[in-house]
């Protein structure tokens, strides 16, 4: 991958370093195999990378508690801003529209319950300028399939259903079910009871992501569509 800076303002001081970009982002995203080392590409912390200005120990020691080099930089990756090439974030882009529109394959179809082609799907999609964003592909669903019916019939087919959340797992399993949800209601002995509306092509995944927190702890019961 390319080298790229990276940069901070700490106390109104500005420091650069340059990185290379893919081991930069598996430090960021603290990916187990992320290298510090191998993501930093100068001995130096910079005040400003492209003059080649060396920022100074005491700067370095007031903004980062610290002189170690490969320490600065990991707060640099962490805490600051990773610039990313065109190219990087085009390929990032083609892949969140490529989730997306899987996951609308797997759930949509059309008018006689048949399921839309990716060619015709992607079509609508440049039709309606649909601005993908960083959100989770189950976030920016409903979202597309709202605006690609005003050009096409297309509707998600779910399954309606009623959890019982045990109340240890409730913080851990919110962001799942979320979503998805229809409507909530918090139960005397903390347990959360929870209607959602599930994509049918999304059950296995949404149920085993559930088991997989829980153990098995979440009682299910499909309930008839309204």
């Amino acid at each position: 991958m390319p080298n790229v800076e990276a940069r901070i303002t700490v106390k109104g001081k500005h420091f650069e370093i340059s990185v290379d970009l893919d081991e930069a982002l598996k430090v960021k995203s603290a990916d187990s195999n992320a290298n510090i080392n191998a993501a930093l590409q100068s001995p130096n912390i910079f005040t400003d990378l492209k003059k080649g200005n060396v920022a100074s120990e005491s700067d370095l020691k007031s903004a980062f508690d610290t002189t170690d080099v490969s320490e600065i930089a990991k707060q640099i990756i962490v805490k600051g801003e990773v610039q990313k090439t065109q190219e990087f974030r085009d390929e990032e882009r083609e892949k969140k529209i490529k989730q997306v529109t899987d996951l609308i394959l797997r759930n949509a179809v059309d008018q006689n319950g048949n399921p839309y082609t990716e060619e015709r799907l992607r079509r609508a999609i440049d039709e309606v300028h649909y601005s993908f964003d960083s959100r989770a592909p189950e976030q920016q669903m409903p979202d597309l399939v709202h605006k690609l019916k005003t050009i096409i019939p297309i509707k998600i087919e779910t399954k309606r259903v009623k959890l019982t959340i045990p109340a240890q797992f409730t913080g851990q399993i919110y962001g799942i079910v979320g979503d998805y949800k229809e409507s909530e209601e918090w139960l005397s002995n903390g347990d959360l009871q929870i209607i959602v509306n599930i994509p049918s092509g999304s059950q296995i995944d949404f149920y085993e992501k559930l088991n997989n927190i829980t153990h098995g702890a979440v009682q299910s019961e499909e309930l008839s569509s309204e």
